[in-house]
């Protein structure tokens, strides 16, 4: 890990679309700790009618919905279709070998955050999709002879199948098409609303956590990757802390805007900056980060490369600090007694989460 490396927070960028909608994706060149932390980052964006093709993936990947209802479709490896029914803060486990497909009914743009692992993938830090159909479909690139003897018809058929859909990844679909209708028992398993869920953490005017890990959605094992949504209130400060289990933690900002900042190696501020809605950055491996919002408030989702996340916390009633002895903090800090007594006195009972001062 270069200590020198930028992580300053970014936007996507469009990569493709049309009229069903468009592709954003986070850039390497850009920001460098996707390459580094073998992390890719993209949106989808769809409109209504919007249909986004089947595809497959080289990595595996955590989808969690910003906006809007839709319907996707996953097609585990045991090759049967889940037709689900999605929503506003449903988070989806997507393991390799998963193909997709998405579909906006809606007036409302459904969009899609994507995250994922890309350290099994052709390129660090970025997602390879691979359609099967329109007009980079897997299909066309193979010749008629071996696509009609691979599907057992003739080459006439074979020249509708492959070039009658010119669309590449995103069409819109005309209003009269039908589509699969989804099932709510198909959510089981597959999904968890991340909003309406119990909470992991709720502490009053500081903040609340939900948390996505093995339990709620065992798929996430084999995605190798936890997540969390975090909503902190008006004001509300973040702990300082860091991931003591190695893992690094991808920050999307969902709503608000705040303060953040990073210390890494010889205690150096690495980040110091406001973020927004829309803002993707990357905390490295054992780095200390710590938000302050703005007085709407903030909330992220972020995932943890690592299915079952374990985090410390440098300030608050379960702090390491409480449980070092005042000995050790007098020495560690040269400080007197009174300034330990002093400095132990303050946040006994506040964790993670701290209300803006009175």
């Amino acid at each position: 890990m270069k200590t020198d490396i930028d992580l300053f927070p970014r936007l996507a960028k469009k990569e493709f679309g049309g009229d069903g909608g468009s592709y954003f994706a986070w850039c390497p060149s850009e920001l460098a700790m996707l390459r580094e932390g073998n992390i890719g980052a993209a949106k989808l964006a769809l409109e209504k009618n919007g249909f986004a093709l089947p595809r497959y993936s080289d990595s595996a990947k955590v989808a969690y919905v910003l906006q809007g209802n839709g319907v996707a479709g996953i097609v585990l490896p045991e090759k049967e279709e889940k037709v689900v029914p999605i929503k506003k803060g449903d988070a989806i486990a997507l393991p390799f070998g998963v193909v997709t497909w998405w579909f906006n009914k809606e007036d409302t743009e459904l969009v899609v955050l994507l995250l994922g692992d890309t350290s099994k993938g052709h390129k660090a830090g970025e997602f390879t999709d691979f359609f099967l159909t329109g007009s980079s479909g897997i299909f066309t690139g193979f010749s008629p002879e071996f696509v009609s003897r691979a599907w057992d018809v003739d080459e006439k058929t074979v020249s509708t199948l492959i070039g009658n859909q010119t669309g590449k990844g995103i069409v819109k679909l005309p209003a009269s098409s039908k589509m699969p209708e989804p099932k709510k028992e198909t959510r089981s398993g597959l999904v968890y609303n991340c909003e309406e869920a119990p909470l992991d953490v709720d502490i009053k005017n500081g903040g609340r956590v939900v948390v996505l890990n093995t339990k709620n959605l065992p798929l996430v094992a084999e995605v190798g990757l936890g997540a969390d949504l975090v909503r902190l209130d008006c004001g509300a400060m973040c702990s300082p802390g860091f991931s003591c289990d190695s893992a690094l933690q991808v920050t999307y900002i969902v709503r608000g805007s705040g303060r953040v900042q990073v210390v890494g190696v010889d205690g150096r501020r690495v980040l110091d900056t406001t973020v927004k809605a829309g803002n993707l950055f990357i905390v490295p491996r054992f780095y200390v980060v710590s938000k302050i919002c703005d007085p709407d408030g903030m909330d992220w989702f972020s995932i943890i490369t690592t299915p079952n996340p374990i985090f410390t916390h440098l300030a608050g009633r379960t702090s390491v600090w409480k449980a070092l002895s005042p000995e050790v903090l007098e020495a560690s800090f040269n400080v007197s007694s009174e300034v330990e007594k002093l400095f132990r006195s303050k946040r006994t009972s506040d964790e993670i989460f701290f209300p803006p001062p009175k």
